[in-house]
């Protein structure tokens, strides 16, 4: 293939100045500022900024966001059912439908340098399968500046109202990549019927498996070892993710050994990098070796009023909720927001290497890039100027914050 795009004189993981080839799918070369251009190639001028993988933001809800629309003040309750009956409230009188919403707040994503992204669209008896075409109209609406994996989240259980497992197997066979699934104990209160049907739709659909695990505690940790199980008898090694965990949060004394069986069996975790007692223990997963990724979440909807497509902004918000002000772990953020979250969309990309590990911007990497503005990456994260570029595919979709036109 041949080379698509020359990146001049940028800084891979702000190291010292280079030339970037890239064709369609990889880094093809990486030679002395000034060398020759390849015939046909176009020249993107790096100025010295940083080269980094792209983002990839692995928890998203592109269903959910009121991203461009007016301010609206928070109205659900404090508990999880309560949260999602006030979404199930207000969804249909947005001001846009879901495909215009999500369609804008992708778009701002890539903007703003993720060009690798899952997101979940909520299937349910209340809304059908209409939150998921709206995910998925933004999925070909973008689809040449970014690729979208997209789950069919039963948000309000798959027990509590009949029909839902049905609704999450025609979402499956109607384009949805990976089967949702949510707090077995709490929500549904049967874990064993819970992950029989999210296992089941997977071994039908040969689809991938991400779960919401709100629990908290020894309850949370049950859950995971359940999953854990059943992963290990599905041989799925490599196509489970587990969402939020915060039970690796509680100081168990069972923690370690759930952290070395999610490493064992490949079984990958993504954080929304929460504070407090939700902040999961990066480093030790990282010691473990089990990938790890983060994303957004909900932007500006239902559920909260954070969130603006920025995965930058998340990263600096990682690195300050992990208490991370040495250099060093401050890069390890970034790690984890491109190339950690890269890793779980495709598992045939190596894990992040420990706190050290730099990865993304080799010779036979993928073309998947972003240029970002600083010193140095630390540098970088705590200023998150806009002065980006983003490359997906080897070709360049987005500058100083806004998208390419075609």
């Amino acid at each position: 293939m041949s080379i698509t795009t020359v990146l001049q004189a940028v800084r891979p993981w702000g190291a010292d100045a280079c030339d970037v080839h890239v064709d369609g799918s990889t880094i093809r070369a990486i030679v002395p500022v000034g060398s020759a251009i390849p015939d046909g190639a176009t020249v993107e001028p790096g100025d010295g900024r940083i080269l980094l993988p792209s983002f990839s933001d692995v928890h998203v809800h592109l269903d959910s966001t009121r991203m461009g629309l007016p301010y609206r003040p928070r109205t659900g309750g404090s508990t999880l059912w309560d949260r999602i009956m006030d979404d199930r409230a207000h969804w249909r009188s947005a001001g846009a439908t879901v495909a215009e919403r999500a369609t804008y707040t992708f778009g701002r994503m890539v903007a703003q340098g993720a060009t690798r992204a899952r997101s979940y669209a909520e299937v349910s008896v209340d809304s059908g399968l209409e939150r998921l075409e709206g995910v998925l109209a933004a999925r070909e609406a973008h689809a040449d500046r970014a690729w979208l994996e997209v789950v069919a989240f039963p948000q309000a259980g798959l027990f509590l109202e009949p029909g839902t497992v049905e609704l999450v197997d025609e979402a499956l066979a109607q384009g949805a990549d990976v089967v949702g699934g949510i707090d077995p104990c709490g929500l549904d209160k049967d874990p064993v019927r819970h992950l029989d049907a999210v296992f089941a739709l997977a071994e039908k659909h040969q689809a991938g498996i991400d779960i919401h695990l709100h629990e908290e505690g020894v309850l949370g940790l049950f859950s995971a070892g359940l999953i854990l199980d059943r992963v290990a008898a599905h041989a799925m090694q490599g196509r489970v993710t587990i969402a939020h965990a915060p039970s690796l949060a509680s100081g168990h004394p069972s923690v370690p050994a759930v952290i070395a069986r999610l490493a064992e069996l490949d079984v990958s975790v993504t954080h929304v990098a929460l504070p407090g007692r939700s902040a999961l223990p990066v480093l030790a997963l990282a010691e473990a070796g089990v990938r790890l990724g983060i994303g957004e979440d909900g932007q500006r909807d239902y559920w909260s009023p954070y969130g603006n497509g920025d995965m930058l902004e998340r990263t600096w918000q990682l690195a300050f909720t992990q208490r991370f002000v040495e250099d060093p772990l401050i890069e390890h953020a970034l790690a984890i927001a491109t190339w950690g979250g890269a890793s779980i969309l495709d598992t045939r990309l190596a894990r992040v290497g420990g706190t050290l590990d730099r990865p993304g911007t080799n010779v036979g990497d993928p073309s998947e890039l972003v240029l970002v503005t600083g010193d140095a990456p630390a540098a970088a994260v705590m200023d998150r100027s806009p002065d980006r570029v983003v490359v997906h595919g080897g070709r360049v979709v987005a500058r100083g914050g806004e998208l390419v036109p075609g």
